[in-house]
């Protein structure tokens, strides 16, 4: 299947490693930095402190973008887990119905935490919210990572629905597992 937005999905999936790579950079200065501290004291000297603060904190939002912003990326190139037991051993006709069935409440599942989302982050920048930890980080910032992700993922179940319900209602019998919205 051909996805008319996969430039938009491909840039959730950067956005997404981008956050993964950001933690790693996080963690690794943590890490050389007690190193470092550890060698001064080996040395005679004193503790430096090069320490992080909120880390734990922020390699948690991060990691919340990098989950929500690969979404659509992981779904267009067939990462996501699917159970095809049954809809394997079904003849082409029944699975493409089958496959709308289960795109439809997907879709609907989607759409709903994407209306939730979107109420959570304006209740978020209405009332000034922030995280409870070291840093007060505005949580409005973590939530449009994550309503992003998931209206990428809404927009790419869109797609897939509408070629899969083409297939179904025009020619069922040809359905193919290529046909599935993935590649």
């Amino acid at each position: 299947m051909r996805y008319r937005l996969r430039p938009l999905y491909h840039l959730g999936g950067y956005l997404a490693a981008a956050c993964l790579c950001f933690i790693c950079a996080l963690i690794t200065a943590q890490i050389v930095g007690r190193i470092i501290d550890r060698a001064a004291v080996a040395i005679g000297g004193d503790r430096i402190g090069l320490a992080i603060p909120g880390l734990a904190e922020v390699s948690g939002f991060l990691l919340v973008g990098a989950s929500f912003l690969g979404l659509a990326y992981t779904f267009v190139h067939g990462g996501h887990i699917r159970v095809t037991l049954l809809t394997g051993r079904l003849p082409p006709a029944p699975r493409a119905f089958f496959e709308v069935f289960c795109l439809s409440i997907a879709l609907a599942l989607s759409l709903y935490l994407a209306w939730n989302l979107y109420w959570l982050l304006d209740d978020s920048i209405t009332f000034s919210e922030t995280s409870y930890g070291l840093l007060r980080i505005p949580l409005w910032i973590p939530q449009t990572g994550m309503l992003t992700g998931v209206l990428l993922f809404c927009l790419a179940l869109i797609e897939a629905w509408l070629h899969t319900v083409r297939i179904a209602v025009t020619r069922p019998s040809s359905f193919t597992i290529d046909d599935s919205g993935h590649e």
